[in-house]
């Protein structure tokens, strides 16, 4: 792809940001989307604004990344637009001024085209719902027709939340039909737009993050199955990779939330022989001792952020148990948490007895509710970031 010019709006962008950026949606021809092997030579590359944790590939341009939820957003003025969904196996969606134009699963092809646009500023969008636990993918970017004009992306949301947990974060399985599901029905139907989580940021018009891993616990896995828990995951940069994550000032992203669903996972199953908790006593010790120190690193490197904490019955309640007991701890040290929110009464009728559309969408409800609480100035319409 082309370097993209010097940021700035030319005589010919101004005049195409007076036709509507909304045709999709006010009669305007349906866009054409075609697969394509690669981007054309000429074609001019948009910056883009990826939300999440990426890193730039080494050599190449676009994003390599790995948490579920990752989206990138990118404007232009034109007609057309070319997408490159980069490698790895991705479940993908793509929308033009907020209107879907293509939901991909395994792509055969990275490319695609985009035309038919009604002439005019448009935002693209390419969020990735499904889950790689296989390592870290990639996202090549976005580019125009020479004749376009690459535009600044859009400005970061007012909001912002951060969603910590494992598969109910994830969105894991939430499309199925069924509890019955293969592996590969597992992964055709995770997805993260489903889940919670993203329908709660769009309720509040947020950008959000989603740092998540299907299995993991606090400091016991589903059945103290191998891989890292997830606080060690969330210290990477990426799971699959050894660079360390952000520390304090590192970043820009600051969330002003951060919603954490942890233990599931820890309280599933009976303490076995040979584990390093002799009895469920101490595997809860344990938990709420690493979840009190988990929050406060975080409560360091976010200190405006609000916390909410997510429970579910495991282990006969013993899950939601421990949850209240860590929420008591955090608020005596002076982190700002509000009230433990319970996850059930949910009927699990997704894959593997996980939430189900329904499920998702009655916690997201809930769960709108108690941020509500905890953030009454959210209660209204954000501000305009620009």
């Amino acid at each position: 792809m082309a370097c993209t010019p010097p940021v700035s709006i030319l005589r010919k962008a101004l005049t195409l940001m007076f036709a509507s950026a909304t045709a999709l949606g006010a009669g305007a021809a349906s866009p054409r989307v075609e697969a394509i092997a690669s981007l054309p030579r000429d074609a001019v590359a948009l910056v883009d604004r990826p939300v999440g944790r990426v890193e730039r590939r080494a050599g190449a341009p676009g994003w390599r990344y790995q948490w579920p939820g990752t989206y990138f957003e990118a404007r232009f003025a034109g007609d057309a637009v070319f997408v490159d969904l980069g490698a790895g196996e991705k479940h993908a969606r793509v929308s033009i001024d907020g209107h879907e134009v293509a939901d991909l699963l395994r792509p055969v092809r990275s490319g695609l085209r985009i035309h038919g646009l009604a002439p005019g500023v448009h935002a693209v969008r390419v969020d990735i719902v499904s889950e790689s636990r296989d390592g870290p993918q990639t996202f090549g970017g976005f580019a125009v027709p020479p004749a376009a004009q690459a535009l600044p992306p859009a400005p970061a949301r007012a909001r912002a939340i951060e969603f910590i947990g494992d598969s109910y974060t994830v969105g894991y399985g939430a499309a199925s039909g069924g509890r019955t599901c293969s592996d590969d029905v597992v992964w055709r139907t995770t997805d993260n737009a489903l889940a919670f989580g993203p329908q709660v940021a769009r309720r509040f018009d947020a950008d959000y993050r989603i740092l998540a891993i299907s299995g993991r616990g606090l400091v016991r896995n589903f059945a103290n199955g191998a891989g890292d828990t997830l606080p060690v995951a969330h210290a990477h940069w990426l799971p699959g990779d050894a660079r360390p994550g952000p520390g304090a000032g590192e970043e820009a992203w600051s969330p002003q939330l951060i919603v954490i669903g942890l233990g599931t996972n820890d309280f599933s199953t009976p303490v076995a022989a040979g584990e390093p908790w002799p009895d469920a006593a101490a595997l809860s010790a344990a938990f709420e001792s690493r979840y009190v120190d988990f929050v406060r690193g975080l409560h360091q490197r976010h200190p405006s952020a609000r916390v909410l904490l997510l429970a579910t019955d495991a282990g006969e309640g013993a899950a939601e148990r421990a949850a209240g007991r860590v929420r008591a701890r955090l608020a005596a040290a002076g982190v700002a948490v509000g009230d433990v929110l319970a996850l059930g009464p949910l009927a699990l009728d997704a894959c593997n007895w996980h939430p189900s559309r329904a499920d998702h969408a009655s916690i997201a409800r809930r769960l709108g509710t108690a941020i509500e609480a905890l953030l009454p100035q959210w209660r209204a319409a954000p501000p305009d970031p620009s």
